[in-house]
């Protein structure tokens, strides 16, 4: 039991991790994954929860609206970076010196409070969509899922720091 949750966490980080280092490209960087390829990531990671949670057949009928949730905040997410590629793209034939004159402090502000309430907004859809489903957790689910959890918050911590390094380096 316990290996199928260290093969599907182990799975999960492998294929989570591309996804951290691609949320925010710079105009030097393309852009590491395709559209097809997100989708086939965010079915695989879907699939690796649901296994590893190992739903009884009464959870499987509360499972579509968890992946519909997963689903939805991964397509919003891939609508924000398309923003940000937008954003950083007009501005790509621009010196640096430009881009500091014509910054607007406001208009950023606005942008990341628009992102920050999109973000919010598909975690507290995420949370209900999960509330029914735990609720008729065993225990030993309840422990799995903590697990996934600890699993995908070391990781997205440690892309976190990965990309401080890599700004760090850039300066």
């Amino acid at each position: 039991m316990i290996k199928i949750v260290v093969v599907g966490a182990t799975a999960l980080f492998l294929t989570a991790s591309p996804i951290a280092h691609a949320q925010t490209p710079s105009p030097a960087t393309p852009e590491r994954l395709n559209i097809a390829d997100r989708n086939s990531l965010t079915d695989l990671r879907i699939e690796l929860v649901k296994a590893a949670l190992q739903l009884t057949p009464d959870q499987e009928k509360l499972w579509p609206a968890v992946e519909s949730a997963i689903r939805g905040r991964a397509e919003d997410r891939k609508a924000r970076v398309a923003k940000i590629s937008e954003t950083v793209g007009r501005r790509a034939d621009q010196s640096t010196i430009e881009v500091m004159r014509n910054r607007d402090p406001i208009a950023f502000m606005q942008r990341r409070s628009e992102a920050l309430a999109q973000r919010s907004a598909d975690l507290d859809k995420l949370a209900e969509a999960w509330q029914p489903l735990y609720k008729t957790f065993s225990p030993e689910q309840r422990r799995h899922m903590a697990a996934l959890a600890l699993f995908v918050l070391h990781d997205m911590s440690e892309a976190v720091e990965r990309r401080r390094a890599l700004a760090d380096e850039d300066d």
